[in-house]
């Protein structure tokens, strides 16, 4: 727990280290000789200096992108050489209808449209989705179309 919270504050944690050791610096340097006689100057040349810096920091951070990229390549296998696995169907236990249905979701159709072309309520067809989320441990209809996908459930 506290580890977690150093890692998530480092750079707020470094900052603070860094302002000790400098205010440390300038209590040594003001106690032994320098600011003797130049004490405004070298103060102001210090802040001047640090918040220059500081000023860099801030710009840089905020100009880079949040951001990355990612660029996710899929192999999709033609349609024409499907070949159902029973074998994963089976395991998953899911009925010709839940099937029917997410053959249905994987076109693209709403939950309306598919209890549409199905002839059923609406409610039944979300008990089917609700009921192929839980076998196939997934949570969104992209993530059930997907993995059917990949264990070639559907094309």
């Amino acid at each position: 727990m506290i580890i977690a919270a150093i890692v998530k504050n480092k750079q707020n944690i470094l900052y603070g280290v860094c302002l000790a050791l400098l205010l440390l610096l300038l209590k040594w340097l003001e106690w032994r000789f320098v600011i003797v006689d130049n004490a405004f100057e070298f103060y102001a040349g210090s802040i001047a200096v640090i918040f220059t810096g500081l000023g860099i920091w801030l710009a840089i951070k905020l100009i880079t992108p949040k951001l990355k990229t990612v660029i996710i390549e899929k192999h999709v296998p033609a349609a024409a050489n499907f070949v159902l696995n029973e074998a994963e169907l089976n395991r998953l236990r899911l009925s010709a209808r839940e099937l029917e249905v997410l053959q249905l979701m994987a076109e693209g159709l709403s939950n309306q449209e598919i209890a549409e072309r199905l002839f059923v309520s609406l409610n039944t067809i979300k008990t089917h989705s609700s009921n192929l989320f839980i076998k196939m441990d997934v949570e969104r209809r992209t993530q059930a179309v997907e993995k059917a996908k990949r264990l070639s459930l559907i094309p």
